[in-house]
């Protein structure tokens, strides 16, 4: 097995969760009352409970590296995430950034922010 890393989220409810990521073509891989696993190809995202999440105060993040950026943020935007500064779930359009990196920002309804970043 190729080494990986899998971003741990916060989610204040895996169904809720779980539908939103669903809408953006991840599928649930394992789930109990403590643990929940959502793939999409190659990407993997693994969920713990926290029911107390506020939000506006989250400071949780991951980046997701991909080879198609734009594909994905078609998906954000098919599944009627918005684009918008505020409020949650949320997007901000793929831009090059001044490192020469293409990135994307998505924040999920509990307030992780996910960075799309194209490899």
């Amino acid at each position: 097995m190729v080494d990986h890393a899998t971003p741990n989220l916060p989610s204040r409810d895996f169904s809720t969760s779980a539908d939103f990521y669903r809408r953006l073509g991840f599928e649930q891989g394992w789930r109990d009352n403590g643990w929940m696993i959502l793939e999409r190809g190659g990407l993997m995202l693994e969920f713990f409970p926290y029911p107390d999440l506020d939000p506006w105060s989250s400071s949780f993040s991951c980046c997701l590296r991909v080879d198609d950026l734009a594909g994905l943020y078609a998906a954000c935007l098919a599944a009627g995430i918005p684009e918008q500064t505020v409020g949650f779930p949320r997007l901000h359009p793929p831009r090059k950034e001044a490192s020469g990196i293409t990135i994307a920002y998505l924040v999920d309804p509990d307030g992780a922010l996910v960075r799309l970043i194209q490899n």
